[in-house]
């Protein structure tokens, strides 16, 4: 299983994209970080989230104890507070960084409410690699607004040798917005499409990364496929694959649900006692019905790993095929 620990909803940027920053979570409400021991162990990846996670002054602690219970540990942040964040990096070396990036400077301090934002994260993520991380990268939200700097972006990440990850628009409690969508959809698919082939024929230096990029190839397919309507390539496994622990301490699903689909509170039971409770079936019963059709990083990864024949078949098919990927408007 994978998991997402969302650490807080207090955040410094106001993104275009997310309210979570009109909603923020009171310090006192917040887990603290000993609540984490009750999580379950050998889980294959946990990422750390937030709001910004940044924002509180234990993370160190907090990331301290998630790296007992995963193989790989991850932090998804905006980059600003880059001396917390490079000490949690001299700290723990083996923990990946993910960096929101909505463009190129001008245009990603404009989606995300944020002066200087880029050149902070730009800061975070280069004392990061000095440090010697290998696994750090920027993370984009792609919408027709910031379409144009997509390969931009992605051909910057190239020449740095660092990671690209990529989303898309939601609408769901955790982002308290409901109102997200994309008008230009036909010059979004286009130019995803086009990003799409870049992946499948990537130039990176070291067979790793080239490998990672086709796998961010079947990601962004299953993007686009959610842009346009469609349904997902592979079903969803929330509550089952993968699940949230929220700032107040209590076992979600999924962050994509109109509301929070609570399966328990870690204040009260043992994960265990949650899991496999009635109140979590019924969340999984939820989960088989819902038609939202999300398709983020955290819920596309493990169920490629669940179904890894349909993503290698997509791979190998496209990589080598000289036709326009088939996207049906």
């Amino acid at each position: 299983m994978e998991c997402a620990v969302i650490t807080t909803y207090r955040c410094n940027a106001k993104c275009d994209m997310c309210n979570i920053w009109k909603n923020p979570t009171k310090p006192e409400e917040e887990f603290k970080p000993e609540l984490l021991e009750k999580l379950p162990i050998n889980l294959d990846r946990i990422n750390i989230t937030g709001g910004e996670p940044s924002i509180r002054r234990d993370l160190s602690d907090i990331v301290q104890i998630l790296r007992r219970k995963a193989k790989k540990v991850d932090i998804s942040t905006n980059g600003y507070y880059t001396d917390r964040l490079v000490k949690i990096g001299e700290q723990f070396p083996d923990v990946a960084f993910r960096i929101s990036a909505e463009g190129l400077p001008k245009l990603n301090d404009k989606l995300r409410g944020l002066k200087n934002g880029f050149d902070h994260s730009l800061k975070t993520l280069i004392r990061l690699k000095s440090l010697g991380i290998d696994d750090v990268g920027f993370g984009m939200v792609i919408s027709d607004k910031n379409i144009d700097e997509l390969l931009d972006l992605y051909h910057l990440c190239s020449i740095m040798g660092i990671q690209f990850s990529t989303s898309t628009l939601h609408n769901s409690f955790y982002f308290n917005k409901f109102d997200n969508r994309i008008d230009d959809v036909e010059q979004t698919v286009l130019e995803v499409g086009k990003f799409i082939k870049e992946l499948l024929s990537s130039k990176r230096k070291g067979l790793k990364l080239r490998i990672k990029d086709w796998g961010r190839a079947y990601i962004n397919f299953g993007m686009l496929q959610h842009i346009i309507g469609e349904a997902r390539p592979i079903p969803c496994g929330a509550g089952t694959e993968l699940f949230f622990l929220d700032p107040f301490g209590r076992i979600l699903a999924c962050n994509g649900s109109d509301e929070p689909w609570i399966m328990g509170d870690l204040n009260i039971n043992s994960f265990e006692e949650i899991w496999n409770s009635e109140q979590a079936q019924e969340v999984r019963n939820k989960v088989r019905c819902c038609n939202k059709g999300c398709w983020m990083v955290g819920s596309a990864r493990p169920a490629m790993r669940s179904h890894p024949l349909q993503a290698i078949k997509w791979i190998i098919k496209n990589k080598y095929s000289k036709k326009h990927l088939n996207i049906r408007l």
